[in-house]
């Protein structure tokens, strides 16, 4: 897996989603189709990246902020900007249903942290487990 392809710039991990894992998988493209009432062709994504940071899925036909500051700036992930963290990565009500949006910056620290394959193989997907079905705790 080319984790440096497959991980969004603002950190999310596109090897993990379900527009990403229905490339593969006909059951959850059909699963896909239905939540998002979008045709059978639609209910796909290659990666933030390999999309040019757009998502065809959800009718995203322009490239996100993030992508297009990244892209500017010369940068693979926010988290190598000195502006990090940014407002480009605050998270929006609109995906807060969606919920994975809203652990961008504690991934980018993480791989910050752990470097990025380190977190990719070992983290990425129980944080979005952790978060997605977790129980609030302190």
């Amino acid at each position: 897996m080319d984790y440096q392809r497959m991980t969004a710039p603002c950190g999310m991990d596109c090897f993990n989603c379900i527009l990403y894992l229905a490339n593969t998988n006909r059951d959850l493209r059909d699963k896909v189709c239905k939540r998002f009432g979008i045709s059978f062709e639609r209910a796909v994504c290659r990666g933030c990246r390999d999309e040019n940071g757009t998502i065809g899925a959800i009718n995203m036909t322009e490239p996100c902020n993030v992508y297009k500051c990244i892209t500017k700036r010369g940068l693979s992930f926010c988290s190598d900007c000195s502006d990090f963290p940014c407002d480009y990565l605050h998270p929006y009500a609109d995906f807060a249903s969606e919920g994975i949006h809203n652990c961008k910056v504690f991934n980018l620290a993480l791989i910050k942290k752990m470097g990025l394959e380190a977190w990719a193989e070992t983290k990425a997907t129980s944080v979005r487990d952790t978060y997605l079905k977790g129980k609030f705790r302190l």
